[in-house]
């Protein structure tokens, strides 16, 4: 057993081999969870999120549709208008037939989500790398074990065991043996996500990145599979080749031409055989089947906020309790930052109203501080404003963050910001320091000064992710986001 207690030096690995712990953790159907989430009466109802659907409007696409919606054929990527033939509008149908109720994209509503998702993440991971909106790698190594523990385990759900050595949160079966801490881990993290941001994700949990992220899409919508280690390659085994991270339909196509139609196939061919036809990514894809990935989970590029969010039981107007909340919060962001050493040149709140309703106020400072007095003073003047408003959520965000020189070598794995970061000097500190222009406002679902999931905000308009799971079980090879393009990014 590792120890687990020594503490790592800056910028080296967690762990490498079979010790590693990856969980890939996968939101389902974001856009619709989120359309779900805004409007709870759609629980259950075929949802589909695009553009071009309203009167007038010449075309369009889906952007992502809900499972009870791709039962109907409609698809991430379709035309607008094969999708309306498929499934009818709600307000233009006939009420006595299937209909599906169609909602126009709102990425800012979309990223105020995320950053919830993206808070937990954070929380229960000391490394992520978020590579998409709705999906990101962590590495748990230090947080769980794959130690065996307990006897059922049992949580509520029946298990079901995939095979190959994989657990699976699975819907029919018994398990009579012992689950692994990471099982368990999972599904604290899997449960703090649908408390948190009110959506599902499914996650799986391996000793490699490209085994979690295939284990995340084994069993959604809202899976929980295990791949332990050394049983990677009997997981992977009986998939199909595009199953494999970073094999697409056209090498797919190519790989069936040489015979070979499963990743077991490929496992088991010589891997000289295979560079000869593919090069390097040849090699990498082969690899991958037989289990090796000694990729490390590393963050792309530096943090461009920290932040944090606390949820009412109930909506709450008293101006006691929010304030004391909202204190409670900046006191927890100005710890991070200092922990981090991070200068901040921005101070903001997220004020969530019943149901979903997202206002967030941000006020720029002269210059980059550390200052954890002014960040409680400026958040609680920003709160002034929702003095007499029911709150269900407050949080409390720093962003425009510099960088020190001591933090350079203890955030691991961070890259260079292409941005550009603030010099990291200190400004004034005294209420006088705020800068004149005081406070940016925005309304309604506008969240997205909150952060953004992704690390860069040009990540999401990448590739997609080289396939989801269909409602029958099978892949298609759209992913399941897309912005008229694509919303979902293949980590490269």
């Amino acid at each position: 057993m590792v120890d687990r207690t020594a503490p790592r030096l800056p910028g080296a690995p967690a762990s490498s081999g079979a010790d590693r712990i990856v969980c890939h953790v996968d939101v389902d159907c974001f856009y619709a969870a989120c359309e779900r989430r805004r409007e709870p009466e759609l629980e259950g109802e075929p949802v589909v999120v695009g553009m071009g659907y309203e009167a007038g409007e010449s075309h369009g696409a889906v952007a992502t549709a809900s499972y009870e919606a791709r039962r109907r054929g409609i698809e991430s990527a379709q035309a607008i208008s094969t999708a309306l033939e498929r499934l009818p509008r709600a307000a233009d149908a006939d009420s006595s037939g299937l209909v599906g109720h169609y909602r126009p994209v709102d990425m800012a509503f979309y990223e105020s989500v995320s950053e919830d998702v993206r808070e937990v993440l954070d929380d229960c991971a000391d490394t992520v790398r978020a590579v998409s909106i709705d999906e990101a790698y962590l590495d748990v190594t230090d947080r769980t074990a794959w130690e065996r523990v307990g006897g059922d385990a049992d949580d509520g759900r029946d298990g079901n065991d995939t095979g190959g050595g994989a657990e699976g949160s699975g819907r029919s079966g018994e398990r009579g043996d012992r689950r692994t801490l990471a099982e368990g881990y999972a599904r604290h993290v899997k449960a703090r996500i649908a408390e948190a941001a009110g959506v599902t994700a499914s996650v799986g949990v391996a000793p490699t990145m490209s085994a979690a992220k295939v284990a995340s899409d084994h069993d959604k919508p809202d899976g929980l599979v295990v791949v332990e280690p050394g049983s990677v390659r009997e997981f992977f085994a009986p998939l199909s080749v595009e199953t494999l991270h970073g094999v697409g339909p056209v090498t797919a196509r190519e790989l069936r031409e040489m015979g070979i139609e499963t990743a077991g196939d490929l496992a088991g061919t010589e891997p000289d055989r295979i560079a000869a036809r593919f090069g390097e990514r040849g090699r990498e894809v082969h690899a991958f089947a037989r289990g090796e990935d000694d990729r490390e989970v590393t963050p792309v590029g530096r943090p461009k906020s920290l932040s944090r969010e606390s949820a009412f039981t109930e909506a709450t107007a008293d101006p006691g309790t929010k304030r004391e909340r909202v204190e409670t919060l900046a006191g927890a962001v100005a710890e991070r930052a200092a922990r981090k050493g991070v200068l901040y040149g921005t101070i903001g709140i997220k004020v969530v109203t019943p149901p979903f309703s997202v206002q967030t106020r941000t006020r720029s400072l002269s210059g980059p501080v550390e200052d954890p007095a002014l960040l409680r003073e400026v958040a609680l003047d920003l709160l002034s404003e929702f003095r007499d408003v029911a709150v269900r959520k407050l949080g409390v965000r720093v962003s425009k963050l510099a960088f020190t020189a001591a933090e350079q070598s203890s955030l691991d794995g961070f890259e260079p910001d292409d941005a550009g970061t603030a010099p990291a000097t200190t400004a004034r500190t005294d209420p006088g320091g705020v800068a004149s222009g005081g406070t940016e406002a925005s309304g309604g679902t506008a969240a997205a000064d909150l952060g953004r999931y992704t690390a860069e905000e040009a990540a999401t308009n990448a590739a997609g992710s080289g396939g989801t799971t269909g409602p029958e079980g099978g892949r298609t090879p759209t992913g399941g986001q897309t912005s008229l393009v694509d919303f979902r990014v293949q980590d490269g």
